[in-house]
């Protein structure tokens, strides 16, 4: 669980970044991005014990991704902590394109060219038909200062998913954006983010 020393500045919002439970496609090492997997069983227990851990704290709001492994998982939360779910699709996993459903291992000997761009370029470099993540970054990124505008100085959940959130990571702690891949969080599990990110001179 976080620090309990913790804590925002009064003019931010503190967002505790959830990442679904974990599914069959998680377990196998497929690429979901946003093809729509619902939770397995262990996903659902990860999400009730997540769940436990946050009764009695309170939320302003628990806004999630659309799909499905993130709805489950705000939905057994919002039982416990008793606030609205608001769902906002920008909040999907990165689009995947034709590596969707592939093994990470399959992906990469496939698609050797599009892993060494993005090595490269991982900021731009995007699957055959899919995103790149300046663009999730750009649309977590939207929905984060929305909700930092509409709950200042208040604590909101977010649910999401592995990649979405480490953009937010990225940008909260002034990171390089190539460790991004580095920074994708375990499923169920909680990143708190002060938002807007504040200017610490990295």
């Amino acid at each position: 669980m976080p620090d309990p020393e913790f804590s925002c500045h009064p003019s931010q919002c503190e967002i505790w970044a959830i990442r679904h439970g974990q599914t069959d496609w998680n377990l196998e090492g497929r690429y979901q991005g946003q093809t729509d997997i619902p939770l397995n069983a262990t996903g659902v227990k990860q999400a009730q014990h997540l769940a436990a851990n946050l009764d009695g704290k309170s939320f302003a709001a628990i806004f999630t991704s659309d799909l499905t492994r993130a709805y489950q998982t705000a939905q057994i939360i919002a039982e416990r902590v008793r606030c609205p779910i608001i769902v906002d699709k920008r909040l999907r996993e990165i689009h995947q394109g034709e590596w969707e459903g592939m093994h990470f291992s399959e992906a990469v000997a496939r698609f050797p060219r599009h892993f060494a761009q993005r090595d490269e370029e991982p900021l731009n470099a995007r699957p055959p038909g899919g995103e790149s993540v300046l663009e999730v970054a750009q649309r977590m990124m939207a929905v984060a200062n929305e909700i930092a505008q509409r709950f200042p100085g208040q604590r909101v959940l977010l649910v999401s998913h592995g990649l979405a959130i480490a953009t937010l990571i990225v940008q909260a702690f002034h990171y390089p954006f190539e460790r991004v891949f580095s920074l994708i969080p375990e499923n169920a599990s909680i990143s708190i983010l002060c938002w807007p990110p504040h200017n610490n001179g990295h």
